[in-house]
């Protein structure tokens, strides 16, 4: 499993309305997508950077597959009319703990 992690801000006056219309469109399509696994998206409580999404894929070539399919470029570019501060990190299972630990109730 690989997780891309992706945080970005809204420009300043960006359509909310808009923007929440292209989330749909664009988690709507992914879900879509071979090798996708899970999406979760969190804003900060403390401000910058206002939004954190992370995708989880089957492996990065599945991710490179999406990231670079017709569907995926045409995304991110659309999404750029409402963000500033994009920012995109790749994160794989931890050699010592790849697998979550969870406390037992």
């Amino acid at each position: 499993m690989v997780e891309i992690v992706m945080t970005w801000d809204f420009l300043p006056g960006a359509n909310m309305q808009a923007y929440a219309e292209f989330a749909k469109k664009s988690i709507g399509t992914v879900l879509q997508a071979p090798g996708f696994v899970e999406f979760r998206a969190n804003r900060n409580a403390l401000g910058s950077p206002q939004v954190r999404a992370t995708w989880v894929w089957q492996s990065k070539a599945d991710w490179a597959n999406y990231a670079d399919s017709e569907t995926g470029v045409a995304l991110l570019a659309e999404g750029q009319k409402y963000i500033t501060n994009f920012h995109t990190e790749i994160w794989g299972p931890s050699p010592r703990v790849p697998e979550p630990v969870r406390a037992k109730r």
